[in-house]
């Protein structure tokens, strides 16, 4: 058995990255929108060649100005011209410490199973001979193993 995940995150890590990033949560949420699922699904999307349009059209405000309609405040369009990236490096370390956690949950999950299977196997085993104490474990835990095989097909 292939062990890669051999070393548990200790809780005092954990702890203290959870705190960082309650830290991080509470500097960026007073600058921040929150939308509801109706909100998201009904705000315009704009991929990456629609901003470069608007990039240009911000640009022209700056150095055309006269043509900017008396309804339009420029100022929040700079605004949001500075958030609409998205903050790709901010974004790109979160990635970075979801993917650290998530591929170790994964590895942790997998390998869990695999020693569940075994400890399986090996009560399955011997319950089918009768070893004390077996059979019960083996009952307990055949539910969350349904077998795989072949159904015989039942006689009519």
């Amino acid at each position: 058995m292939n062990n890669i995940h051999n070393q548990s995150i200790p809780q005092e890590i954990l702890d203290q990255v959870r705190i960082k990033i309650e830290e991080a949560i509470g500097f960026i949420k007073p600058y921040s929108v929150v939308m509801t699922a109706d909100e998201r699904a009904s705000v315009l999307k704009v991929g990456d060649k629609a901003f470069t349009c608007v990039n240009k059209a911000f640009g022209y405000t700056k150095t055309n100005p006269e043509f900017v309609p008396s309804y339009l405040n420029v100022a929040d369009f700079e605004i949001d011209i500075k958030d609409a990236d998205g903050h790709p490096s901010l974004v790109s370390l979160i990635n970075q410490l979801y993917n650290y956690l998530d591929d170790t949950k994964l590895a942790a999950r997998s390998e869990a199973y695999s020693a569940s299977l075994y400890y399986y196997g090996n009560v399955q085993q011997a319950a089918s001979v009768n070893l004390p104490g077996a059979k019960a474990i083996y009952d307990d835990l055949k539910q969350y193993f349904p077998r795989t095989g072949k159904k015989t097909e039942e006689k009519k």
